[in-house]
């Protein structure tokens, strides 16, 4: 156990890694050793930063918590703290049922985190992060909260109201990002569409990711979490326009029945729906579209639920992930609507979605096969050079396998040879 080191474990989304690079920067700044993620934690103390959002995600919470509660009590930790979204929707229960855990802090009181070890918060240094990705790319979070209060959703109740980070800072941040070798923006939001309508009361997101794209040194800029309603169009001609802004979008639509979406609170239509992607694809030629489908909310029965099937054959997203819908405490539909649909039929239908959605996958893949696309090279493995193209985000979505015909260097750009596709693999040649 090492005095004076701090060990901080994320869990949960991009967006809750980017908190945790702001603490860790301020941790850093207070005169501690810090490390993230690590393989061997051997820190005297330990922060979790929680996820909070559905029920898989609190479950991997609760467990993180259990096992280093379980080493506090073996002695190989002395201080165990919680924060994040979990720590923030369930603080009074966390303190009363994990006796463990010495402190609990939700989701923005990191000043109260560093007064109780001790130290200040230095909000010089509010701007600041240590970047825990690898050094050529980041996330961008440009706001917090949620103004759409979805039924399903417990985002809002967790984050609060949308608060847009100002377009200043975002650009500073860019800047200096750049300048130490960062070359691939991903911007995140829970709601990417609202960005500067707290601020300006009009969508700022065009104007933002267009001067981004002016800054030196910024190769890609990748948008991620738009909200289908509202959503604001004048992004389109910046993204066919500007080279370095990747031609792909991750949009959650959640499903396409009138009835179900009526019932989400979506405030959407199912040809509203269809508008929004044939507008997409014609504004953007060779736009990848990434969204999140659900199933088992209540409303879908067998026959909106093949309406979804029926949606994605014909949508043909490019990435698509889904989920089964499970009831979060303090929902609109936990208090409004009953979750009748059996466990077993939710994941019947979930194994038969993405069973669709991997065909579809396998015949987009394939189309590249004899392409050369441009590939940012990420990792190095026994066999294989790991990249992805612009239209792969880290962590998520396909990746790129670059035989080794010849010496390559992290962090940069090649052209590959596209030579045989996957459903979630492309494989060729640096050329």
């Amino acid at each position: 156990m090492r005095k004076n080191k701090i060990d901080i474990i994320s869990l949960g989304c991009s967006k809750n890694l980017v908190d945790s690079e702001h603490l860790l920067r301020q941790l850093q700044a207070a005169g501690y050793r810090v490390a993230h993620n690590a393989e061997r934690i051997d820190g005297e103390t330990v922060v979790v930063n929680t996820c909070g959002f559905i029920a898989d995600a609190q479950k991997e919470s609760i467990d993180t918590i259990l096992r280093l509660g379980e080493a506090k009590r073996q002695g190989k930790i002395r201080n165990l703290i919680v924060m994040g979204c979990l720590a923030e929707r369930f603080r009074a229960d966390l303190i009363e049922a994990l006796p463990e855990v010495d402190r609990f802090y939700g989701k923005f009181d990191w000043k109260g985190m560093l007064a109780d070890l001790g130290k200040g918060y230095r909000d010089d240094l509010a701007n600041e992060r240590l970047l825990t990705t690898p050094p050529h790319y980041c996330y961008m979070k440009i706001s917090e909260g949620c103004n759409r209060f979805c039924a399903f959703c417990a985002i809002p109740l967790i984050t609060g109201r949308h608060t847009s980070v100002p377009m200043e800072l975002l650009l500073d941040e860019t800047r200096r990002l750049a300048e130490v070798g960062v070359k691939e923006f991903n911007i995140i939001a829970q709601d990417l569409s609202s960005y500067g309508m707290d601020l300006e009361d009009r969508m700022m997101l065009p104007e933002l990711i267009d001067r981004m794209a002016d800054i030196e040194g910024v190769e890609w800029i990748r948008l991620h979490y738009a909200y289908p309603t509202q959503f604001p169009y004048d992004i389109l001609p910046v993204m066919a326009s500007r080279k370095n802004v990747c031609s792909y979008l991750d949009i959650a639509l959640q499903h396409i029945s009138d009835k179900v979406l009526t019932n989400m609170r979506r405030h959407i239509s199912r040809q509203e729906t269809l508008d929004l992607l044939a507008r997409l694809r014609r504004e953007v030629p060779g736009i990848h579209i990434r969204t999140t489908l659900m199933v088992g909310f209540p409303g879908e029965g067998d026959e909106e639920f093949e309406e979804l099937m029926e949606f994605v054959r014909e949508a043909r997203f490019e990435r698509m992930g889904a989920f089964a819908y499970s009831e979060e405490n303090g929902t609109w539909a936990a208090e409004h609507l009953n979750d009748e649909t059996p466990l077993e039929v939710k994941q019947d239908r979930l194994q038969r979605l993405m069973a669709l959605q991997e065909s579809i996958s396998l015949d987009i893949q394939q189309q590249k096969v004899g392409q050369t696309l441009r590939v940012i090279i990420d990792s190095e493995e026994d066999d294989y050079y790991i990249g992805r193209t612009q239209w792969d985000s880290p962590e998520v979505d396909p990746e790129v396998l670059i035989k080794k015909d010849k010496p390559l260097d992290i962090g940069e750009f090649t052209q590959v040879s596209i030579e045989q596709a996957l459903p979630f693999e492309l494989i060729g040649s640096s050329i």
